[in-house]
């Protein structure tokens, strides 16, 4: 497949610094820092100012494929082998809400006892983080637009859940409506995902990151006939308040789970755009091609060593990981600021050590 394929090669040039972005990354990372800031205050306990509420902590195995083409085999993937890792199911808004109130999913996976050169905010370590979404392009298509969005969802950080769930109602039986708002849609659809079953979801990264020589998006398919089967399905009991996690709880005390992940090379870097993170980079320019699985076994997937040990002492970064795989675009830049700073927040608010595991066996049962 990727011999008939031209993939374009890696370069700097690949990039473009829109103007002003400094000013406006700190201004997003002061921004999420005010929504933590407010939960914080009114919850007594300081979160993630994105992707705060945990619902399923997986141990998994990560296994590179064997026999990839070469232009495949590029930084963590160039040899056939297998990892530890760490998968967090989340819902997006940085605040512990009811499962009533139906969210975008998030997915972020952290594999253990990679080797290579790391980005110099990562050197020494032996991780790489993957952060995905259940949508396939960045709602913002750049980080002036994500500004305006979170400084939207930073007005309303103290509206009651009552409202919220009034929105997340109204927004998923009447999505049309959306449009009408205007300037609060940005709101209503941060509020209005279906109350899908996450394991049936397929997860993206959404904004591309450098593969090695090339670079491209990352996607996470589930594979398996029981999660496959699960795309689209509700969650049980979707007005409980714990619902998602449960239902993940609830599936691996069975069963075993297995995703693929692949990777959507550039092609044409004019219709497939690293600064513009809103355009679908879609498969008749470059279809998604298989470079490893990750494997889930029956266990205990919501422990509370697990949660205190992943919510409070970890963090999962995009800028975690090698040089071979590093960030792309307007919004990957932003993320540097942003996530370092929640991230160095939370742990002094809460008084956590930063952990940065070197083995799969640290992460409790």
């Amino acid at each position: 497949m990727t011999d008939k394929m031209i993939f374009i090669p890696y370069s700097d040039a690949v990039e473009t610094i829109q103007p002003g972005e400094l000013e406006t990354f700190s201004q997003i990372a002061e921004t999420m820092l005010n929504v933590a800031r407010k939960v914080g205050q009114r919850q007594r306990h300081t979160v993630r100012s994105v992707h705060a509420k945990s619902h399923g902590l997986l141990r998994a195995k990560f296994t590179v494929l064997p026999e990839l083409d070469e232009q495949l085999r590029q930084g963590l993937f160039i040899d056939e082998k297998s990892f530890g890792a760490v998968m967090r199911f989340s819902t997006n808004p940085g605040d512990i809400l009811s499962d009533h109130v139906s969210t975008p999913r998030g997915l972020a996976i952290k594999i253990i006892g990679v080797k290579g050169e790391m980005l110099p905010n990562h050197a020494g370590q032996v991780t790489q983080d993957f952060v995905f979404n259940n949508a396939s392009t960045f709602h913002s298509p750049n980080a002036k637009d994500f500004l305006k969005g979170i400084t939207l969802l930073n007005k309303h950080a103290e509206d009651s859940e009552a409202l919220k769930q009034l929105v997340s109602s109204t927004a998923q039986t009447a999505e049309e409506g959306l449009e009408l708002i205007g300037q609060k849609s940005a709101f209503l659809k941060s509020f209005g995902h279906p109350p899908t079953h996450p394991l049936g979801e397929t997860y993206h990264t959404a904004v591309p990151l450098r593969f090695g020589n090339y670079f491209g998006k990352l996607h996470l398919v589930p594979i398996s006939k029981n999660i496959s089967e699960l795309k689209g399905k509700h969650i049980d009991h979707p007005t409980s308040w714990n619902a998602v996690k449960d239902s993940i709880v609830s599936f691996f005390q069975q069963e075993m789970a297995v995703w693929e992940l692949r990777v959507q090379l550039c092609t044409d870097l004019e219709k497939m755009p690293v600064e513009d993170a809103s355009v679908e980079w879609t498969e008749d320019l470059s279809p998604s091609l298989p470079i490893a699985q990750l494997t889930v076994q029956t266990q205990n997937a919501y422990s509370d060593a697990r949660r205190i040990w992943v919510d409070e002492e970890l963090s999962f970064n995009p800028w975690h990981g090698l040089v071979a795989h590093r960030p792309l675009g307007n919004i990957m830049r932003a993320r540097f600021q942003s996530y370092q700073a929640s991230s160095q927040y939370r742990h002094t608010a809460e008084g956590r050590p930063m952990v940065e595991p070197r083995s799969i066996d640290e992460m409790p049962a």
